[in-house]
């Protein structure tokens, strides 16, 4: 019996001085030390991450940031966390006796061929980030990206989604915006370009366009889209056929297209209204000639009450009609 207690006691000691001797205690130690430290951090920075967002939150009105700073946040501590522990493992491994020089000469030459491989990637997660950080868009947003049009449906650190006036969905990598175009941001300006003839008064004109614009702005069905009161901004354009004459109304965001359409009609029927001629294309008829172009133009002139016809008779073709009247 006391020998077995005195073999345990020197297999103990043996043991003992192997773990004390190899460091194996104080290197596990270390490394617990280490992990605890790194948990610590990566919960005060991510604490830290998570106050600053809430109260840059706080000072937004915008009802749609509260979806933009949760996607920093998330994307931050993440990028945070993996931070840390990276550093934490490369500690240990070097308490370890492993020497890391190798292993950040790899990690440098994958990085850098992986880098090769998946820019485009990384550029469209890092273009994503910045974009959400900035806050250019918005869910619900009516948008202009790289000649694409349509309302965001959608927005990821790697693509926005857009859905187009034909229902169409469109997504749009971050990395390939270069600009964007926000139709719906603090306002819009509804824009009415109208001809008038040249014979016309531009001053009467401009007036009546006015007074239609003050009629809608007062329209209890319009007055919650129209945010400020209609601005002349007088001729435009000396066309070829017409006098083309401006007017704009500040609106609500994405409102502007059906301001504008009732403000076309509105101003349409004011017009006819009042006399103002609004000038379109003519086309004009040529019977047929000769080659030598020595035939007289032909004249004609139609009236109902002179030939007897009915509108029905006006609408049939010309040739069916001279012919009746050649019989006669």
């Amino acid at each position: 019996m006391n020998e077995q207690v005195e073999k345990l006691l020197e297999s103990s000691e043996f043991f003992r001085m192997l773990l004390l001797e190899s460091g194996i205690v104080a290197n596990a130690l270390r490394i617990m030390l280490i992990a605890l430290i790194a948990f610590v951090a990566s919960r005060i920075l991510i604490h830290a991450i998570k106050i600053a967002c809430e109260r840059l939150q706080r000072s937004k009105t915008d009802p749609d940031s509260e979806k933009r700073v949760e996607t920093v946040r998330r994307t931050t501590s993440i990028i945070v966390r993996i931070g840390i522990w990276s550093i934490a493992g490369i500690i240990t491994l070097s308490i370890l006796g492993i020497s890391i020089a190798p292993l950040l000469t790899a990690a440098g030459v994958t990085g850098i061929a992986v880098g090769f491989a998946a820019q485009s990637l990384v550029k469209d997660y890092f273009s994503g980030f910045v974009l959400l950080l900035e806050g250019q868009l918005r869910v619900g947003d009516i948008v202009e990206i790289g000649g694409q049009s349509g309302v965001v449906e959608e927005i990821t650190l790697r693509s926005i989604r857009l859905r187009d006036y034909y229902g169409q969905v469109i997504f749009v990598p971050c990395g390939a915006i270069t600009s964007v175009v926000n139709k719906s941001m603090g306002f819009a300006q509804a824009v009415v370009d109208v001809g008038v003839a040249y014979r016309e008064d531009t001053d009467a004109a401009l007036a009546a366009m006015e007074r239609v614009a003050l009629d809608m702005s007062s329209d209890p069905y319009w007055s919650d889209r129209i945010i400020g009161a209609p601005e002349i901004v007088g001729v435009e354009e000396l066309a070829d056929s017409a006098v083309v004459l401006r007017l704009r109304l500040k609106v609500m965001p994405g409102a502007q297209w059906e301001v504008r359409r009732e403000l076309l009609r509105r101003i349409k029927r004011a017009f006819d209204d009042e006399g103002i001629e609004i000038p379109f294309p003519h086309l004009t008829l040529y019977a047929g000639e000769p080659k030598g172009g020595q035939a007289p133009p032909l004249n004609l002139t139609i009236s109902c009450k002179e030939t007897g016809e009915t509108e029905a008779d006006i609408t049939k073709p010309f040739s069916d009609r001279s012919n009746r009247e050649t019989r006669s």
